[in-house]
């Protein structure tokens, strides 16, 4: 069971989940419905669980030469591509039959989309031949509080389309850091990440770029009146953070500073999103 479960990546999973779960709650000024709530989360979970098992089975022999991924499952030989395949297939069913039967066939549509998107398109296409895999792959990764808007909204708004968008520019900084401190595995694997193709400095000073860039789209649920001044507030601590850590790690870098920068990076993402439900059920107190 361990094994399969770690099939599905369960921290990125948790992740993209509780960005999913605040989309839900972003789309409604009440409380999301429980069957809404349970059903859309379990049937994006599956969905994303089977989406990261695909990935461990096509991509299990270049993690077999990555030190970061040689323990999983796929790469030890420790289950057999027809279970993962198997596995993934029921995954994904169970949460297409969730989202379309409980929630709504739009959510199942767009979720599925997600899980090609990643599955197939970033990881057969984009991951081994560009080094704008990240960005251009990002897309999928950044869908999830579509997922959830759409979920309760039954429709993907231009708040929707705003949070997906403060994740996608979030993806290539929170990624890189981690490639400069495990370039070598990447070398190995023959995977063009942006520090293999271009150098520790340039993805150092791309790391600084997006993160300052990310910093100027977090502040726009603020400026179209999404969320209020405790959002706006946590929005600018939070980016001044993520800034400094890229400026450290850009001025001098040390592959603990890279660790420490990816590490507040996910921090930073959470912390954003938590921000976001506290502000929005926030505003109808502190403004009459």
């Amino acid at each position: 069971m361990r094994q399969f479960v770690a099939l599905t990546k369960p921290r990125v999973t948790m992740l993209a989940v509780f960005c999913a779960v605040i989309g839900m709650f972003l789309a409604t000024p009440g409380m999301v419905e429980p069957l809404t709530l349970i059903a859309g989360t379990v049937g994006i979970w599956s969905l994303a669980g089977g989406a990261f098992t695909v990935n461990c089975l096509l991509e299990q022999r270049i993690d077999a030469r990555m030190s970061r991924t040689r323990a999983r499952p796929m790469a030890r030989g420790e289950l057999s591509s027809t279970q993962a395949l198997l596995f993934a297939a029921f995954l994904a069913l169970l949460g297409s039959a969730l989202l379309f039967f409980w929630v709504n066939p739009l959510t199942m549509w767009l979720t599925i989309a997600t899980f090609f998107g990643y599955a197939f398109i970033y990881t057969v296409i984009l991951k081994p031949t560009t080094p704008q895999n990240i960005v251009i792959g990002g897309l999928s990764g950044a869908m999830p509080p579509a997922l959830g808007w759409a979920a309760v909204a039954g429709e993907v708004g231009p708040e929707a389309i705003l949070l997906v968008l403060i994740i996608f520019v979030w993806t290539p900084p929170h990624f890189w850091a981690l490639a400069l401190y495990r370039v070598e595995d990447y070398r190995k694997s023959g995977l063009p990440m942006l520090p293999v193709t271009h150098g520790q400095r340039f993805t150092q000073l791309q790391i600084l770029l997006y993160t300052v860039l990310l910093g100027a789209v977090s502040v726009l649920p603020f400026v179209i009146r999404m969320s209020g001044w405790v959002y706006l507030c946590a929005a600018i601590v939070l980016a001044l953070g993520f800034i400094q850590h890229a400026w450290k790690l850009y001025r001098d870098y040390s592959d603990r500073q890279a660790r420490a920068t990816f590490n507040y990076s996910l921090f930073y993402l959470a912390a954003l999103f938590a921000a976001l439900l506290v502000d929005h059920y926030a505003m109808p107190i502190l403004v009459p």
